[in-house]
């Protein structure tokens, strides 16, 4: 037998790949199917199973795609219907794989069809425990991303705690978890950055399986804090139950290179977003007017979907050199097909053609401490950190703006007044600055290294752990 997880850690996302006796079966798998295929295909196995631990609202599954070119089957448990045919499992059904057999435990309350994997070994016995968003390493699913149901979350959050204490508190201790996400992942709120544990260091550790939390306690730790989840969570979740385009289809027309005059027409025409993926700097210092900075060597494809709020919205790419398959890749991993292509030679091929570009002002923290003791009566400072971020510690003189709210909230300011801009380390307040830049505000200035930076200062900060 073997057991692989497969991480990805730009979407804080475990898929899992089991083999054994030359038999396949992969749980939770990313768009992109050739990973899969090919790692079947270098150890002999043909791939016959596709698990799928209930509609993921984070990432569309490449599981359509993975069944078309394989033959395998794709497995939902109960309460899972389709527009694409499936096998639909009924709870504590068993699918043999080699000398192993994997077993359903239905668990609502992440969403109704939200299932467990147990995975039985060739001694028949309980081996590790696929648990999908149903329990995490230090925390649970939210219970609030389960699609056209007349269930709250609070309903959901109950039929969470009988699912935890019915299905898998019951289990061994010395069983390993492999659940879908780690830290990172909007999916929970408190997710360790371990990826794999015993179920019985989780239940010493993990809040939602202490065996003394009564049902109400349980619902109201689980729902306390929730932000409201990513516009295209519900997007994405949709898409995963009814299909999709072919990932081969996206990325071959994603990656076709343009030069800047084509570029800039095939803008024009289709209202493109021109899309820029290079570093923080290099996207400062110049870029194509009224592109959006969101850099690929970061949190891509969570603030791509946080932002931009239509998945059919024409893109185009400017791109770091060699990177524009990934770019196309990584968009579609969460429902974002429409690349047009990018800009062949990046900024270089277009200034040579004669384009203009735009640059956003950047300074570093000690710059910003001398303007702040001469000129802090007339400096605005937006932190575009998340809200629990801020009520941690902020600048005593700064404004709360996070940069998950920021298409919502940008009414709230001035285009004729300057905004200082910053974030825990330079990636999120580029991404704010850029937005900003593009709807006309052109008093910009971002502040690099964040309020990490911000902090070596002498200026004055809130004291830690502010109430919320």
């Amino acid at each position: 037998m073997k057991v692989e997880q497969i991480y990805t850690g730009c979407l804080a996302q475990g898929a899992y790949y089991i083999e054994s006796q030359g038999e396949v079966a992969i749980i939770d798998p990313l768009r992109e199917t050739a990973p899969y295929i090919v790692k079947a295909e270098k150890s002999g196995g043909t791939i016959k199973y596709i698990f799928e631990t209930h509609f993921h609202a984070d990432f569309v599954s490449g599981h359509i795609d993975l069944a078309k070119k394989t033959g395998a089957t794709i497995v939902y448990g109960p309460n899972a219907t389709t527009n694409y045919d499936i096998y639909q499992a009924k709870d504590q059904e068993e699918f043999n794989l080699g000398d192993v057999r994997i077993k359903v435990l239905h668990t609502p309350g992440h969403t109704l069809e939200s299932c467990c994997y147990l995975l039985i070994d060739e001694q028949d016995k309980n081996y590790a425990l696929f648990t999908g968003d149903t329990l995490f390493i230090g925390d649970v699913g939210r219970p609030d991303l389960a699609i056209k149901q007349d269930l709250t979350k609070e309903d959901l959050a109950g039929m969470l705690y009988d699912s935890l204490r019915e299905k898998i508190m019951p289990l061994e201790d010395d069983l390993l978890i492999y659940p879908a996400h780690g830290a990172g992942s909007a999916c929970g709120k408190n997710m360790s950055k371990n990826t794999v544990d015993t179920l019985g260091n989780q239940k010493k550790t993990n809040y939602a399986l202490n065996e003394n939390t009564t049902k109400e306690a349980f619902i109201e730790e689980l729902l306390d804090g929730i932000l409201p989840p990513p516009q295209y969570f519900s997007k994405n979740a949709l898409l995963n139950k009814q299909g999709y385009e072919s990932f081969d289809q996206v990325l071959e027309k994603g990656s076709i290179p343009l030069d800047p005059a084509s570029f800039e027409a095939i803008a024009n025409q289709h209202a493109a977003v021109v899309l820029d993926v290079r570093s923080t700097e290099e996207y400062l210092d110049q870029h194509v007017p009224n592109s959006i900075f969101i850099g690929l060597d970061g949190s891509f494809a969570p603030w791509v979907g946080a932002l931009i709020t239509d998945l059919k919205q024409p893109l185009l790419l400017v791109v770091p050199e060699g990177r524009a398959e990934e770019a196309v890749t990584r968009l579609s991993r969460v429902g974002y097909d429409n690349t047009l292509g990018y800009l062949e030679g990046g900024i270089t091929a277009w200034k040579e053609a004669g384009k203009e570009t735009q640059s956003i002002k950047s300074i570093d923290a000690e710059t910003f401490y001398g303007n702040f003791q001469h000129q802090s009566d007339q400096m605005t400072i937006l932190d575009v950190r998340k809200p629990d971020e801020f009520n941690n510690q902020h600048l005593l003189f700064a404004r709360s703006f996070p940069l998950d709210f920021i298409n919502e909230n940008m009414t709230e300011l001035d285009k004729q007044k300057p905004y200082y801009i910053h974030c825990a380390g330079g990636y999120r307040s580029a991404i704010a600055a850029s937005i900003l830049r593009a709807r006309g505000f052109a008093k910009l200035t971002d502040i690099k290294g964040g309020f990490e930076a911000l902090k070596q200062t002498n200026l004055p900060v809130s004291n830690q752990s502010c109430s919320k």
